[in-house]
């Protein structure tokens, strides 16, 4: 218990007469101090207890002694101790009325009392008071760590984490969710503190933050980072009504501790499981799924033996702005059959958010006990779930709301056709990745037209140069090649209905077609000549 004016008083050996100031003789008394200076703030931190003889005052001044008083409330001392017989038989009454007047504690100290007793008293009461909190944050400690090993010990150490504040206390993991509260009804503040956790993952772990508690609540919540590497592996938060004292900073360091150790200890197991993982993932997407649930076992629960989908995810290859210029565009209608090439030199804050989403996906999976695997290949992350699961809802939803990322998702599968749902969220990607879309899902890609993917430069570049000798032949000779060629063509190639739409005969069309496959060295019998050609002019706007 903190030292208090009120214990000095009531200490039987020191006889300390109260004479003004009675009211607050609770203020703590965090040490003694003896001067005679007529103005010792400068070497006071607040906090002490006084004493003087008062040797240099002048008792004979009202105005001078309540100046004197003045400073040494303004300097935080908590009480004056006078000791007559030495300079003063009594106390002075003008000093008496000034203390009264400004609430400052005076205590007359008698002769037989010498100073350095009061000192000795504090000094004693100080220790005990240090010895009483390092004692209870062990005790603390071995409750904290008897929780740590219960079944469920997470939650067991928050909960006495709590109790030990009377607070509350909450666990986020990296992506800055909520894993695990105490009490329950905390859970609504500490949902509230994610903005908090993001400003806190920027600063290299460990770190901490105070910060004022969720608007409506009077918390004082004090955020500190979890884990040994430069990249926190967690968050824990707790809040209490009060400034944490001594032995309850000493009881958040052995949660600190505790739960670091639990997260180190959880991600060996996680990288074991992640190897697992990615071998089991392997065998489905060859179609070896009988020999997949063979390695697995009761790993995964009933994963494998419903419909799934898979989500594949990568740092999307274009800026923010543009990612959100493409929203406001038309929906994807088809994809190109080819993924486009990654781009090199990847954004470290895309890199970043596809390790969030991992850590996401497996706090999902956590919260909810469904099984999932998310398995990290280079700067791509496969996750496969069941279909309509709260561990697919929470990725799909984090990869919607950040432009640092491009995700395709497939259709619903048996495990069986996982090769099959891996070739559509792979294409799904691409759609995502050319048009700068966050999420794409398999049923999106499957509807509409493929005109509106042909605006890709690659594909413009490719048109260009395939009509060049066309245009090239229009500009310099007679006979409109391009023209009777797109008219031929958007009539199947019926002759007489396209010579009649060109305002030619249809021996004139013949003769311009053959001079078109000698010119371009290609046969229009072939019909993916005929098809390269068609999508060739629908890439280039009309008179380009």
């Amino acid at each position: 218990m903190p030292l208090t004016l009120a214990s000095l008083v009531h200490h039987s050996a020191l006889k300390l007469a109260v004479l003004a100031g009675g009211d607050h003789l609770d203020a703590t008394v965090r040490w003694v101090h003896t001067s005679e200076l007529d103005d010792p703030g400068p070497y006071l931190e607040g906090g002490e207890l006084l004493l003087t003889t008062g040797l240099k005052l002048d008792v004979d001044d009202p105005g001078s002694l309540r100046a004197y008083v003045r400073r040494l409330a303004d300097a935080g001392v908590v009480g004056l101790g006078f000791g007559v017989g030495v300079g003063h038989d009594t106390v002075p009454s003008a000093l008496v009325d000034a203390a009264a007047e400004l609430d400052l504690p005076l205590l007359e100290v008698p002769r037989r009392t010498p100073f350095i007793a009061i000192s000795k008293a504090v000094s004693a009461a100080v220790a005990a008071d240090q010895y009483q909190a390092v004692t209870a944050g062990f005790e603390a400690q071995r409750d904290l760590t008897r929780a740590a090993l219960a079944p469920d010990g997470t939650s067991a150490l928050l909960g006495r984490l709590a109790h030990h504040l009377n607070g509350w206390a909450a666990l986020y993991d990296a992506s800055g969710a909520v894993l695990a509260v105490a009490p329950d009804w905390a859970g609504r503040r500490a949902a509230r503190l994610t903005g908090e956790i993001d400003r806190l993952r920027d600063k290299p772990a460990p770190a901490s933050a105070a910060v004022a508690g969720p608007a409506g609540t009077e918390d004082r919540v004090e955020l500190q980072s979890l884990g040994t590497a430069r990249r926190a592996r967690g968050y824990l938060a707790v809040g209490t009504e009060e400034r944490l004292d001594t032995p309850a900073r000493y009881v958040v360091h052995a949660a600190v501790a505790l739960l670091t150790l639990s997260l180190e200890q959880s991600r060996a197991l996680q990288d074991t499981e992640q190897r697992l993982s990615a071998a089991v993932l392997r065998m489905l997407l060859t179609g070896e799924s009988e020999h997949a649930r063979t390695v697995a076992g009761r790993l995964y629960g009933d994963l494998l033996a419903g419909q799934v989908r898979l989500l594949v995810v990568e740092p999307a290859e274009v800026p923010a702005k543009a990612a959100k210029a493409a929203k406001a565009a038309k929906p994807v209608q088809a994809a190109q059959p080819d993924r486009p090439a990654p781009r090199t030199g990847r954004p470290a804050a895309a890199l970043d958010s596809v390790a969030l989403l991992s850590e996401r996906a497996e706090a999902a999976g956590a919260r909810s006990g469904e099984p999932v695997i998310a398995v990290r290949e280079g700067s791509r992350l496969v996750v496969l779930a069941a279909e309509d699961s709260a561990v697919l809802k929470a990725c799909t939803d984090f990869a919607e709301t950040d432009d640092a990322l491009a995700a395709g998702l497939s259709a619903a599968v048996p495990v069986a056709e996982l090769p099959a749902a891996h070739r559509q969220a792979e294409r799904a990607l691409a759609v995502a990745l050319r048009r700068g879309r966050n999420l794409v899902e398999h049923g999106e890609v499957g509807a509409g037209s493929v005109l509106p993917l042909l605006g890709d430069d690659a594909v413009r570049a490719f048109a260009e140069g395939l009509l060049r000798p066309l245009r090239e032949h229009d500009a310099t000779s007679r006979g409109d090649l391009v023209a009777s060629l797109q008219a031929w063509l958007a009539r199947h190639g019926q002759w007489d209905a396209a010579a009649s739409d060109l305002g030619v005969h249809r021996h004139t069309l013949r003769y311009r077609l053959r001079r078109v496959e000698e010119i371009l060295g290609r046969s229009l019998d072939d019909p993916d000549v005929r098809m390269e050609l068609w999508l060739a002019m629908k890439a280039l706007p009309p008179g380009e």
